[in-house]
């Protein structure tokens, strides 16, 4: 079942490239990424509300907040940027070196989360690196 969800996550990423690309026209990428963001914060809470979980709310550890918290920042400086580039570059460059984070959340997974990195991971990383060099050079 994750590998559904996963699939589901590349299609709407796919789409959130090419509708971002269309809708940025003319728009300050930062206004843009609070636009985005907004719309984003509205459906997760609508999905929070529609699910009956917002009781959990209160079970959530320290730990599990500063993580939650960093994970947000970490997302709000990668939108920025994501949406800084598309303004500015082309989606087909744009996109695949944004999937460079692919390979780098490997290598953190590594050194950070002590996940296996194995021959296969490192053939991957390889050739992921590879095809966004071709793909944008």
């Amino acid at each position: 079942m994750w590998f559904v969800f996963a699939l589901g996550s590349a299609v709407f990423a796919a789409l959130t490239s090419i509708l971002a690309k269309i809708g940025i026209q003319g728009v300050n990428s930062t206004l843009a990424t609070a636009i985005r963001t907004v719309v984003v914060l509205v459906m997760s809470w609508g999905m929070v509300f529609l699910t009956g979980t917002q009781g959990g709310v209160g079970d959530i550890s320290r730990h599990s907040w500063l993580f939650l918290i960093l994970s947000g920042l970490a997302t709000g400086a990668s939108w920025l940027c994501y949406y800084h580039a598309l303004q500015i570059g082309a989606a087909s460059k744009v996109v695949p070196v944004d999937k460079l984070s692919v390979v780098i959340t490997l290598a953190l997974a590594f050194v950070i989360l002590k996940e296996p990195f194995t021959a296969k991971n490192l053939v991957g990383c390889a050739l992921i690196t590879a095809g966004t060099l071709f793909m944008v050079l």
